[in-house]
């Protein structure tokens, strides 16, 4: 199985609907949806997961799981019972954010320094959705250190999480190389529930490398996927004994095309050209020509210049 991240302020529903039309993906975890001290309304939880007005599942199919993230226990379950009512294909809880602002009002990675509240949350969001609901919970390994990273593992398993993701990496080492696939290994080991692995998976290789330290099948994508879109079909190539054929540039600029036409219905017009350029930014990794196509809009804002520069010979 391979699953699709969220990357605030990046991977949101536009760029999930795009990557998904590619395939590969079995499902997606939406970016996370802040929960501090009152229940929110329905229209909070289809403005960050729209895929909730699509029974959901993106546009090309692939199911989606809403993340929550907060510290109250009690307010976390109460919208948990709220957003299982709009239909997700289940409910994910966030515990490996390592933004500081994030960590300073006690939500995501900081919470892995209290592994008892850890399972006070799962158990208290598991109790509040209906049984068929899946609760997953997506961990890093630890915050300053990994020391308690299986009394973190163990808790969210024994409060209820039928699925772990693990980012193999602390929050103090961020998103920097090299990702620590070796504890994942023991995290699998010590507990019952399925764990999927993430973090440096940028190519087949990478993948190949990731099963054989982590010992897991299940892969989680998050930049590899943003600069190489065609990364989880590879992969299933290789699984299947093929060559994996990378995605053509012509493809790719057809997805670039339709990102752009979605972003300029979601996004305001001055912000617009920035959405392009982020993910053209990443897609320079592995694509020469997004080098070039970079560099030409990046001097311009005004969406219909940014359409000129880029998309002139983009198939229609």
């Amino acid at each position: 199985m391979l699953l699709l991240a969220p990357m605030e302020g990046l991977l949101d529903h536009t760029l999930r609907d795009i990557l998904t039309r590619v395939g590969g993906i079995d499902r997606c975890v939406s970016e996370f949806i802040r929960i501090t001290d009152q229940l929110l309304p329905n229209r909070v939880f289809t403005r960050i997961v729209p895929e909730l007005l699509n029974g959901g599942r993106t546009g090309a199919g692939v199911p989606v799981r809403a993340q929550l993230l907060g510290s109250d226990p009690v307010c976390l379950a109460e919208n948990a019972a709220r957003l299982a009512a709009l239909g997700p294909a289940g409910i994910d809880l966030n515990f490996g954010c390592p933004a500081k602002q994030v960590n300073r009002h006690r939500g995501g990675a900081v919470l892995l320094d209290e592994p008892e509240l850890l399972a006070e949350i799962v158990a208290a969001v598991r109790r509040a959705v209906p049984a068929d609901m899946p609760v997953s919970a997506k961990m890093r390994l630890g915050f300053n250190d990994a020391d308690r990273m299986l009394d973190c593992a163990h808790a969210l398993a024994a409060g209820g999480a039928a699925e772990l993701v693990v980012h193999a990496r602390t929050k103090a080492h961020g998103y920097r190389p090299p990702a620590y696939w070796e504890c994942i290994a023991e995290i699998r080991a010590a507990v019952k529930v399925p764990v999927v692995a993430n973090g440096e998976i940028w190519s087949v290789a990478d993948a190949v490398r990731c099963r054989a330290v982590s010992g897991c099948h299940d892969l989680m994508l998050g930049r590899g996927m943003v600069s190489d879109p065609g990364l989880a079909l590879a992969i299933l190539a290789a699984d299947a004994g093929r060559a994996p054929t990378p995605l053509p540039w012509h493809e790719l600029l057809a997805l670039l095309v339709a990102f752009w036409h979605l972003v300029q219905q979601h996004v305001a017009p001055k912000h617009s050209a920035g959405r392009l350029k982020q993910w053209l930014n990443h897609l320079r990794r592995v694509y020469p020509e997004a080098q070039a196509a970079y560099e030409r809009v990046r001097p311009v804002n005004d969406p219909a210049l940014v359409a000129a520069r880029l998309f002139a010979d983009a198939p229609a």
